[in-house]
C-alpha cells in the first residue's frame, strides 16, 4: 500500500526528482511545503517568490502548504506545522531532497521523529555520485534555471543558464559540487513529465546580496 508523503519543496531541481522518483515508484506526495521567513517573506531555502513557488504547485497539481518560520525559531515552527500537516493529510512521513551532508539529513530526522512521522532521503548518495545525479537531472525531461549563485564559487554569468548537456560540461570545469550540495548554486525547475504545463517564467534583474547573486525570475 503507498504511503502519504509531504514533500519538503524547494521549487530546484533536487526537490523536483524526489517527487519524480516517488511517483515512479508508486508512493502518493500529497503536498509539498515551503519554509517562508518572516522576516524576508521569500523562501528560505532560494529567496524565491511566494507566486513562483505557487505556480509550479499549479503546474503540478499538487498542493502547498507555507510553513511561515523565523530564522529563531526556524525548527520549532517547522515542527508546529509538520504536526498539522499530519492531521490534514494523514500524513505517513516526510521526503528530503539532500543527497550526502550528514548535518541536513540529521535535521530532518529530528524533525519527523518530533511529529511521529517517518524521514526519507530518496537522493542519499556519496558525494563522487553528484555527476551523475546531475546528468540523471539533464536527460530527465525536466527543465530549470540557476537563479541563485554563491559569490565563493561562481559568477553571475552563470545565472539564467538552463541545466542542460552544456551546463553539465562547463559545471564540471569550476570544482564545485556539480550538484550544487553545498549552495553554490539554486536552480528553479518549470517544466518537465509531472508537469501539467509548463510555468512560464522570464528572467529579469540581478541583484547583488550579502553572500549571493540572485536573478529574479516573474511570470510571463
Amino acid at each position: 500500500m503507498a504511503k502519504r508523503w509531504a514533500l519538503s519543496w524547494s521549487g530546484g531541481k533536487d526537490a523536483c526528482m524526489v517527487l519524480d522518483q516517488l511517483v515512479k515508484q508508486g508512493e502518493e506526495v500529497v503536498c509539498l511545503m515551503t519554509t517562508l521567513p518572516k522576516e524576508t517573506s521569500r523562501t528560505f531555502g532560494h529567496g524565491e517568490s511566494k507566486e513562483l513557488i505557487q505556480a509550479q504547485a499549479d503546474a503540478l497539481g499538487i498542493p502547498l502548504e507555507w510553513i511561515p518560520c523565523s530564522f529563531d525559531s526556524y525548527t520549532e515552527n517547522f515542527i508546529s506545522e509538520l504536526n498539522s500537516f499530519k492531521r490534514k493529510y494523514e500524513l505517513d512521513g516526510v521526503a528530503f531532497g539532500d543527497l550526502y551532508l550528514a548535518e541536513h539529513r540529521q535535521w530532518g530526522e529530528n524533525v519527523a521523529k518530533q511529529a511521529a512521522l517517518e524521514a526519507i532521503y530518496p537522493l542519499w548518495m556519496k558525494k563522487e555520485e553528484a555527476l551523475l545525479a546531475l546528468k540523471n537531472f539533464v536527460e530527465s525531461g525536466y527543465r530549470a534555471k540557476i537563479i541563485r549563485v554563491s559569490n565563493g564559487f561562481l559568477d553571475e554569468k552563470w545565472l539564467g543558464r538552463e541545466i542542460d548537456t552544456s551546463f553539465l560540461n562547463d559545471i564540471q570545469e569550476t570544482g564545485i559540487c556539480p550538484m550544487g550540495e553545498a549552495g553554490e548554486y539554486h536552480s528553479y525547475v518549470y517544466s518537465g513529465p509531472l508537469f501539467r504545463y509548463r510555468v512560464p517564467v522570464k528572467s529579469g534583474e540581478i541583484l547583488e546580496l550579502e553572500t549571493t547573486k540572485r536573478m529574479e525570475l516573474s511570470l510571463q
